[in-house]
């Protein structure tokens, strides 16, 4: 391979596009100082893949690119393309299909450089190993610049073999080998590391064996224990409901006696009030008589204030009775059978104005009645206490049941929850093992 043309652009001082033809033969470049022979020389070495911002006689690899000048401004970029002949298709396989290699480097402002061959993108080592296999390069000594023969006459051994070997060709063998041993110490280290690894994991792996045992006794005790659980509050759940049933049994039959005992005490109450309503027709006779009756006049006084006081307790039972409404039709019946009463008793009346004896009867009669009506309300408010009572008990014994069922349950879902997650893990575990 030849180098046939080289092109640049905003390189240094070359601010316009310039193309160097190297013709076969000697080419020579000849001008004053400073007119820029050595940058077609760095030009060269920067194509060829020179990385020392010094051997460019730079501060920085972006001073290679055309700083500007009071004339015209500075550019953003720079770009080296070198062009190789390959008549003799002597470059490596890859590039061996066109007689024409290209090889372009460009740099931008703050953003590195990139190289391309042929086109397509490529990597700074590519380049190197290109004009390695060559026998030449950016470091290479057929590149002579100032400086350099001192440097050649003072070099260290390895530098002169550096020298030798480019002379010889196999710059590009040496440098493939020095990569292969710094791939084989990469692999050695990785290796180490691997062995490392392998009796960490050999140790994790035993850890996780017994964890896994564990981790299946814990599922079949909990298994058990949710079982046994789960059986318990069955036979809970079972004795309360049997006590609800109990209680609203208990419940039905103490409402049904409640409203037994409020009808007796209603029929009694009407009896008393129907009583009351006929003592100003026993006053009249009392008036008639009353020299006779004098001692009955005494008690018929004392029965209207009992009468008062049945009247005032009637009231305070009519307010009751607004809250059984549903019992209207039934005491409307009662009421049809109290007005036979009071027509019984207007007879019986109508007899005490005959006889005194009588009448002391039906006043007897009347206060045993009162008693019994007295009696019969106060044991249905006991009884409608009891039953009340009963029911509250049930309620609250209802709510507690519910309220531990609802424990039962909550305990039951972070079970779960954990069996869950140890079913995860066991997966893992048998995942890891595979």
């Amino acid at each position: 391979m030849k180098i046939s043309r080289l092109r640049l652009l905003g390189f240094k001082s070359f601010v316009e596009p310039t193309e160097l033809v190297i013709e076969p033969g000697l080419t020579g470049v000849v001008g004053p100082n400073g007119c820029g022979k050595s940058n077609l020389l760095e030009a060269l070495r920067w194509v060829m893949g020179e990385t020392s911002y010094k051997s460019m006689r730079a501060a920085a690899m972006d001073d290679v690119i055309f700083s500007g000048t009071t004339t015209r401004p500075p550019r953003v970029a720079a770009e080296v393309t070198m062009f190789l002949d390959n008549g003799e298709r002597q470059a490596p396989a890859e590039y061996n299909d066109r007689d024409t290699i290209e090889i372009t480097r460009r740099i931008e402002r703050e953003a590195g450089s990139i190289y391309r061959i042929n086109g397509r993108e490529a990597r700074a080592r590519d380049i190197k190993i290109l004009f390695e296999d060559a026998a030449t390069g950016a470091r290479s000594p057929a590149l002579v610049r100032q400086g350099q023969i001192g440097e050649i006459v003072n070099a260290k051994p390895e530098q002169r073999r550096r020298i030798l070997e480019d002379a010889a060709g196999i710059a590009g063998l040496h440098s493939r080998r020095h990569e292969a041993e710094l791939r084989l110490k990469a692999a050695e280290t990785n290796l180490a590391r691997i062995t490392d690894v392998l009796g960490q994991v050999t140790s994790q792996i035993d850890t996780l064996k017994r964890q896994a045992r564990q981790a299946r006794r814990y599922k079949e005790l909990s298994d058990e224990i949710r079982r046994q659980e789960a059986l318990l509050a069955h036979l809970k759940w079972t004795e309360a409901q049997a006590q609800v049933d109990d209680s609203e049994a208990n419940l039905v039959r103490a409402l049904e006696t409640l409203t037994g005992a409020l009808a007796a005490e209603a029929r009694a109450l009407k009896a008393e009030t129907d009583g009351a309503e006929a003592l100003p027709a026993l006053r009249e006779a009392e008036a008639q008589r009353a020299a006779a009756l004098h001692r009955i006049k005494v008690e018929v006084e004392t029965f209207e204030r009992e009468a008062r006081l049945a009247a005032e307790r009637q009231n305070e039972l009519q307010a009751r009775l607004q809250q059984f409404s549903a019992d209207l039709v039934r005491e409307e019946t009662l009421v049809g059978e109290a007005r036979d009463l009071n027509h019984r008793l207007e007879v019986e009346i109508a007899s005490l104005g005959q006889m005194d004896e009588a009448a002391a009867d039906a006043e007897r009669a009347a206060e045993a009645a009162h008693a019994a009506a007295a009696a019969t309300l106060s044991l249905a408010e006991r009884t409608f206490a009891d039953v009340t009572q009963r029911a509250a008990e049930a309620r609250a014994a209802q709510r507690a049941l519910e309220a531990a069922a609802l424990e039962r349950r909550a305990a039951r879902e972070k079970l779960e929850r954990h069996l869950a997650a140890l079913l995860t893990q066991e997966r893992e575990l048998a995942a890891m093992r595979r």
